[in-house]
């Protein structure tokens, strides 16, 4: 991947700056637009301009606070990112508020819809400071299950005027609403780096009436007399810009969270960015300069060891604004790594390395990212940022006014009456507190304890502790008390039963009371932790078993048939194991038809019918996506083995019935042998897998036991394709070409060309061998590239030396007729050899055509508008419908040779290869009848009027030289 940036200046800019880096050429191309300017006329103007260059192109961007590019800061300027990439997808969406209730449930849809399991990075662009971007990041939270996806966003700017900003996608430019972009690949790595820190300073206050982000009151005075008396009036004037230097430090679920003025209303109230509850307290804070630099040197120092391509900065204008001297060396070291693009925003998107989503202010996100792994040489980068001497100043001041503020609350505290500490610590406590005197008796409670148990103070008032307590937990729990009165601190749970009769989980405290130096009874402090213990019973039952079919996920599955075989073998009996490996047939189909939701759907149903019948000293569990795992133990022989294999197979292939729709679903089934196929679960699982592929390579629907010549297949496949990937840049692949001929005047029409690859160790490979994996390892992409400008070119010169202006038939496999450059290459092909498209036929089969059929129906219609013709390859083999071929651009239909096999007089496969030639010829199609072995054969077919006519009885496969030597001879016959 790569960046290209361009500073916009007039329209004239765009498409010279396309024409000049070939962007067009690009498949996947992410474009960034940062604009200082609120103009939507003109913002519409030059994202029509892209798109009309680049219709493959997605622009994605925002109003700013500052553009950066290429390490430059600018304002009021319009900046162009055009990001190029080689291996991954890019997938973008538009959120508009007003069609979900709330952004908690935006950031919901934006994980289900956007994030899938090769999704790298979600990047948001959002509208200004007026939502709450708390609900946000609490619905983009819900990703747990998609721990590799990092998400990071950043809210538009408006110059510094906190009025009305602007997000785009494409032509959709809107003032409410999230930009969500995904970034997937298999390839790509993502190091993103945040760095935001903040210290208190001062004393603590309460907000003492509040209501959405308003506050009305802060210790029972308006905001605006607090902030007049602690920041002073230039503080005041110079609001909102100014209410970025000192937030208001609060703490919500155990995570310090600042709140940034925004404005200050009539009444003395002020507004500020996130949503506020009455009663929280805060403390004003200010930057860590010092803390940030350090921070920054260190984050440098660590990109610069990365492979590193493109690097994006979402940085919080604030920053700029108060450090811009050191912003700009920030950035500026950053562009000496890789090239750089960002705005300045209003608010920031993190995700925490704990893949915590949170909504920040004042940070830096960056956002390195490459899809190599190749660390590029660099010259050496002079981190030397240094805090300017008037921050220094500041610093020390804010020092001062710290040490003094702890100073002086350590006064306070050693002032303070008894009184005054113990409400504190019992009235104001959202956890129970309790004190016990050193008889067990209750000696005093908060009035939570009293509110969540119902037991006035007086009630409760020297009773014994323990009659809180099950029965049970007595004895454990005395234990706790009496260590406490020893001076041991301790910390115990326990369940209590509360007011309305629930009992719930309680961590309690003991803490010694200490009076004179005397031992007086203990304190104790309890805190509810059911929702946790509910969370960590969840996240271990996860890490455990598969969240959609409840059944053991592979790391259950491989730790328990570890213990059996650890078993069995500790007991030296001759106790047998069966593993049997279960993948179900082309399920992807489903899936990619119908939706992932149906598929996990069926999978649930038919895995119900497999719970059913399986003995009861089994096991199954989820190995991943279609795949199952099962063992069976003490069965009496193999035959019980098969038999139950086989009646998986039968219940897995009865009809489901899912909304009045039939589906049929098969399975191939692999069986490893505990000892004979394996002594470890590792083993015993790979050589159940090797035996499954192998059943699924005989065509599925079907049980396979392992043998150690799956090992050697294995093994040799590996070799084979250590071979493949070198074959085409060492010239081992040749092409050999088998004749069409037109069965009513016996002419030679045309030729199809075959790949041979001859291996200088191999030999001649089959390519029954190398093809299908050629398509696994996508390497079929250029294997098919080199084909088709071959047989052009071969093809090409056929014509000019007079042999006779024959087709070229070239087979196109399904990866490369879905690749984007597909219809390129084709061009590219004809253009290289001079051949008229005409003469080209492309051979593709009903399985290739009808994968994603909007998408294969256009590119299909596009190459027939070239000229190209297109054949139905192994007709009759695979979804055969008039519907299909009514709507379907094709030019030939080409008979399966399963059909022409057994062709005789007296064969059933007579009337279908009628009914086929019947069918093509009201469609006005050509057809061709493939693999014609016999006389007959062929003297049947032109009975039944087919057109076309190949096989090995006309003429097998013949390379170049016997191929033109085969046409002459041909062509001196008819003379």
């Amino acid at each position: 991947m790569k960046t290209l940036n361009l500073t916009y200046k007039e329209p004239g800019d765009i498409v010279p700056f396309i024409r000049k880096h070939d962007i067009a050429s690009h498949s996947e191309v992410l474009v960034h637009m940062y604009a200082g300017s609120t103009d939507k006329d003109e913002l519409s103007g030059i994202i029509q301009l892209i798109r009309g260059n680049l219709p493959q192109a997605q622009v994605v961007g925002a109003t700013t606070d500052g553009e950066i590019s290429g390490g430059v800061i600018s304002t009021n300027e319009i900046i162009i990112s055009f990001m190029l990439f080689d291996k991954t997808q890019v997938h973008t969406s538009l959120y508009p508020f007003e069609e979900f209730e709330s952004l908690d449930n935006i950031g919901h849809q934006i994980v289900q819809e956007m994030i899938t399991e090769k999704t790298k990075l979600i990047l948001l662009l959002a509208n200004g400071l007026h939502f709450d971007y708390d609900k946000l990041a609490q619905g983009l939270g819900r990703h747990s299950s998609h721990t590799e996806t990092k998400i990071f966003g950043a809210l538009a700017g408006a110059n510094g005027e906190f009025g009305e900003t602007y997000v785009w996608l494409d032509d959709q430019i809107t003032i409410n609403g999230i930009v969500a972009i995904a970034l997937d690949s298999e390839v790509l790595e993502v190091y993103p780096l945040s760095n935001h820190c903040w210290k208190e300073i001062g004393t603590s206050f309460l907000m003492t009436c509040a209501e959405g982000n308003i506050i009305r009151s802060i210790n029972k005075l308006t905001p605006l007399m607090i902030l007049k008396k602690y920041l002073g009036e230039q503080f005041v004037k110079e609001l909102p810009l100014s209410g970025t230097q000192f937030p208001m430090m609060t703490v919500r679920n155990g995570k310090k969270t600042p709140l940034f003025v925004t404005h200050v209303l009539e009444d003395g109230s002020i507004k500020v960015d996130r949503r506020v509850y009455e009663g929280e307290s805060f403390t004003f804070s200010y930057t860590d300069a010092q803390g940030i630099i350090d921070k920054t040197k260190l984050q440098i120092e660590e990109l610069i060891n990365k492979p590193v391509e493109s690097i994006l900065i979402f940085n919080c204008m604030a920053r700029r604004r108060y450090f811009g001297h050191f912003v700009e060396k920030e950035i500026k070291a950053l562009q000496g790594i890789a090239p750089t693009t960002g705005f300045f925003s209003y608010g920031e998107i993190d995700y925490s390395s704990k893949g915590q989503v949170d909504y920040v202010s004042f940070s830096n996100i960056t956002i390195a990212m490459s899809e190599s792994t190749v660390i590029k040489s660099r010259s050496p980068l002079m981190v030397d940022f240094e805090m300017p001497n008037e921050t220094k100043a500041v610093l020390a001041l804010s020092h001062l006014v710290d040490a003094s503020t702890r100073d002086i609350a350590k006064l306070n505290k050693s002032i303070e009456k008894s009184e005054q500490r113990y409400k504190s610590l019992f009235e104001h406590n959202s956890d129970i507190v309790f004190s016990i005197d050193l008889f067990g008796r209750v000696l005093s409670v908060n009035p939570r304890f009293s509110e969540i148990f119902g037991f006035t103070e007086k009630q409760i008032l020297k009773k014994s502790a323990l009659s809180f307590l099950k029965p049970s937990d007595v004895e454990r729990v005395s234990n706790h008390f009496f260590q406490a009165l020893q001076g041991i601190e301790q910390t115990y749970e326990v369940d209590l039963k509360e007011r309305d009769g629930q009992e719930r989980t309680y961590l309690i405290k003991h803490i010694p009371i200490i009076v004179h130096g005397e031992r007086a009874g203990v304190y104790g402090i309890g805190r509810d932790i059911t929702a946790q213990k509910k969370a960590e019973e969840r996240v271990a039952y996860l890490a455990y078993f598969d969240a959609a079919t409840a059944l053991p996920n592979r790391q259950n599955f491989s730790e328990r048939l570890s213990e059996k075989m650890d078993e069995i073998k500790k007991a030296k009996s001759k106790q047998k194991l069966a593993v049997l490996f279960i993948d179900f047939d082309r399920f992807k189909l489903i899936n990619d038809s119908l939706g992932h939701y149906v598929g996990d759907k069926l999978l649930i149903h038919i895995i119900e019918r497999i719970r059913k019948i399986l003995p009861s000293k089994s096991y199954l569990g989820r190995f991943g996506g279609d795949k199952f795992t099962l063992y069976l133990s003490d069965y009496k022989s193999v035959d019980e083995v098969i038999n139950i294999a086989q009646a998986l197979l039968n219940s897995i292939y009865k009809p489901i019935l899912y909304n009045e729709q039939e589906f049929y679903v098969t399975a191939s089934i692999g069986v490893s042998l505990f000892p004979n196929d394996g002594v470890n679960a590792e083993s015993l699982l790979k050589n159940a897998d090797a035996a499954m592929n192998q059943a699924k390579k005989l065509g599925g629907n079907r049980v396979k036991f392992y043998s150690n010549d799956m090992n050697h297949q294995a093994m040799f496949r590996i070799e084979l394709e250590s071979y493949l990937r070198k074959a085409l840049e060492k010239n081992e692949f040749f092409l050999c070409y088998q004749p069409f001929i037109d069965i009513q005047s016996k002419r030679v029409i045309g030729a199809e060309a075959l790949i041979r690859w001859d291996h200088p160790k191999l030999g001649l490979v089959s390519p029954a061998e190398f093809i299908p994996l050629a398509e696994e390892t996508g390497l079929i992409t250029d294997i098919g590239v080199w084909v088709l400008r071959s047989a052009c070119l071969e093809a090409k010169r056929w014509h000019e030396i007079g042999i006779g202006d024959m087709t070229i038939s070239v087979n196109v496999s399904a990866h490369q007729f879905q690749q984007p450059t597909f219809i390129q290459e084709v061009k590219k092909a004809l253009m290289a050899s001079g051949l008229e498209p005409s003469y080209l036929q492309l051979e593709l089969t009903e399985s290739v055509m009808l994968r994603n059929a909007t998408y294969s129906i256009a590119v299909m219609k596009e190459l027939q508008e070239l000229g190209v013709q297109l054949s139905v390859d192994d007709f009759g083999t695979g979804y055969s419908s008039l519907s299909y071929l009514r709507d379907l651009p094709i030019n030939n239909l080409k008979i399966d040779r399963s059909f022409i096999k057994n062709l005789r007089y007296d064969s059933k496969d007579v009337a279908i290869v009628h009914a086929i030639v019947t069918m093509g010829k009201g469609l006005n199609l050509k057809v061709i009848a493939e693999g014609i072995e016999s006389e007959e054969q062929l003297q049947l077919l032109e009975t039944l009027s087919c057109d076309v006519a190949q096989g090995y009885h006309l003429s097998k496969p013949r390379e170049q030289g016997e191929f033109e030597k085969f046409i002459k001879e041909r062509l001196m016959s008819f003379i």
